[in-house]
């Protein structure tokens, strides 16, 4: 991860393209009705190298799942061999693990499981290279949430950033949910603070609203950043970040 990334966010719902704020499932910033393998599409032909695809429905443990909206992306002319994929969302067992990698994913993101299958983490790791794999740190005051961010545990940012490391995390996903969604900025002092505190290379995201968080992000140390709202809302383009 030479060169500082710039990636869009793809979060899926019920089939579709929407981004919701702080994760919460009933407050949804935007929502579309466009085929979701056309957004990618779209980022992509902006200079998107990487998208960053998101299974809401699974991270909130409900019913559907859109792994074969996520493979329809991976796999869709515009998409294969123009832009990576990393794919986050409820991955909490090895079978579903290994079908992203083998079939969508260049990289996969763990978050609840690195606290509570940690051997899955070391299991992936070790058979697929811990360059593909990402474990999520979603923080809010400075201890992790898990289960689609709707359960604050005790356990503190930087512990948990270095069990991550441990146990085979190619690269860590920050998220500042206490900015997420609100598209009023970020807190550079603590993104600076998350980057120093690790060895392993980390994407940031989190109410990022504007070209200059993008760029302190970057100063900070990050290899990249994850934007959602402000794309789809117009606030930034992402051909002036590109």
């Amino acid at each position: 991860m030479d060169l500082f990334e710039i990636i869009p966010a793809v979060d899926l719902k019920g089939g579709r393209c929407v981004q919701l704020r702080q994760g919460k499932k009933d407050d949804v910033i935007f929502s579309s009705a466009d085929d979701p393998v056309e957004i990618a599409k779209q980022w992509v032909m902006q200079g998107a190298r990487r998208l960053h695809i998101v299974d809401l429905d699974a991270a909130l443990q409900e019913e559907r799942s859109n792994i074969g909206v996520i493979k329809r992306i991976a796999e869709s002319e515009g998409v294969r061999g123009r832009a990576k994929i990393q794919v986050g969302g409820g991955i909490r067992s090895y079978k579903v693990a290994v079908t992203l990698l083998e079939t969508a994913s260049d990289r996969i993101i763990f978050g609840t499981a690195a606290l509570r299958s940690p051997r899955l983490i070391e299991k992936i790791a070790a058979e697929f290279s811990p360059e593909r794999v990402m474990v999520a740190l979603d923080v809010k005051a400075g201890k992790i949430a898990i289960d689609g961010w709707r359960e604050v545990t005790d356990i503190d940012v930087k512990d948990a950033a270095k069990h991550a490391e441990r146990i085979g995390a190619g690269s860590l996903l920050f998220t500042n949910i206490d900015v997420e969604g609100l598209m009023d900025g970020i807190e550079p002092e603590i993104v600076k603070e998350f980057v120093s505190m690790v060895s392993v290379p980390v994407v940031i995201a989190g109410g990022v609203s504007s070209v200059e968080d993008v760029m302190q992000i970057k100063e900070a140390g990050a290899s990249g950043v994850v934007i959602g709202s402000a794309l789809y809302t117009g606030k930034i383009a992402l051909s002036d970040l590109i």
